[in-house]
């Protein structure tokens, strides 16, 4: 068979919209077109490309569609330019897999200047630094920064620095908790938190350094970096988040960092399409280029830029 793009681009659209409504209406057909446009792509392939469940989810070859379309569009981005220089412009959609820590420390501050200068329309899917290279497989994004470091097949990888993570609390919740010192006791009645069930970060910190299970200790389930430090600060918890997100808090004494000679090193990687180039290229470059600045950890002779 060979690829019909009207077919997936009718995948790419149930996908993005989770709707076969909404997915007509962006791409200005009946909801009866884009049903057998779906159709006919599985027929042609002799197999499902989409669940049909709440929320709708590609099958595996589904999303290999999905990340081949999204390369093909990629790639016609880059070359429409060149080839027709006075064209109207339209905004380049690209889809990033970031975790929330980046986007609370450092990420915001290296593509502001590409979101500024050029005509781009920007996809964040925030998920666990673990998680976010399954965005990239799944064709959801072009690029993700992930805590792994082997790149997937067509995919290349960067070192982009270390992130290290402390656990804090305000000065009245070391009082009120750890008066008598922070151990496996006053651990067990200290409410702490996790970013969601896929964190293990703060059970590894704690089981590793302290002996406690997570079965042994009560955790606060709270999916925004942002409210791990207001809880903290707030005296509410205590939490693991990376040192850069908190120095101001660090020096001014709202929260204070409860056992200085444990760290957490989470390295990070930014995960790219081998063939990328143009406004992607320009992208990826300024990813890598800005966190090195920001991230602890980089030899500037270990890795170059894409």
């Amino acid at each position: 068979m060979t690829f019909d793009y009207k077919l997936l681009a009718a995948l790419n659209a149930v996908l993005t919209q989770q709707s076969f409504e909404l997915a007509a209406k962006v791409l200005f057909v009946t909801q009866s077109a884009i049903s057998q446009r779906i159709k006919l792509l599985e027929e042609n392939l002799g197999q499902p490309v989409i669940v049909r469940s709440q929320p709708i989810v590609a099958t595996v070859a589904g999303a290999r569609l999905l990340a081949h379309y999204k390369m093909v569009r990629q790639l016609e981005n880059d070359l429409l330019p060149e080839l027709l220089p006075d064209a109207p412009k339209k905004p380049i959609k690209f889809s990033l897999a970031v975790n929330a820590d980046s986007i609370a420390t450092w990420f915001l501050g290296a593509i502001t200047p590409v979101l500024k200068n050029d005509l781009v329309e920007l996809d964040l899917i925030i998920t666990n630094e673990s998680k976010t290279i399954d965005k990239l497989r799944s064709g959801e994004a072009l690029g993700a920064v992930s805590n792994q470091k082997k790149a997937l097949p067509g995919y290349q990888s960067f070192y982009l620095g270390r992130m290290d993570f402390i656990l804090v609390a305000a000065p009245e919740f070391k009082q009120r908790y750890f008066a008598n010192g922070l151990n496996k006791e006053s651990l067990r009645l200290a409410p702490g938190i996790s970013f969601d069930p896929d964190d293990d970060m703060h059970v590894n910190f704690i089981e590793r350094h302290f002996k406690l299970a997570a079965r042994d200790y009560y955790c606060h389930s709270v999916r925004s970096s942002q409210a791990f430090v207001e809880l903290a600060k707030q005296g509410a918890a205590y939490c693991l988040v990376p040192q850069l997100q908190v120095q101001q808090e660090l020096r001014d004494g709202s929260l204070i960092n409860l056992c200085r000679d444990k760290v957490l090193k989470q390295p990070l990687y930014w995960h790219s399409w081998v063939l990328v180039k143009g406004i992607n290229k320009q992208i990826s470059k300024e990813i890598v280029n800005y966190a090195r600045t920001q991230l602890a950890g980089f030899d500037e002779q270990e890795e170059k830029a894409p």
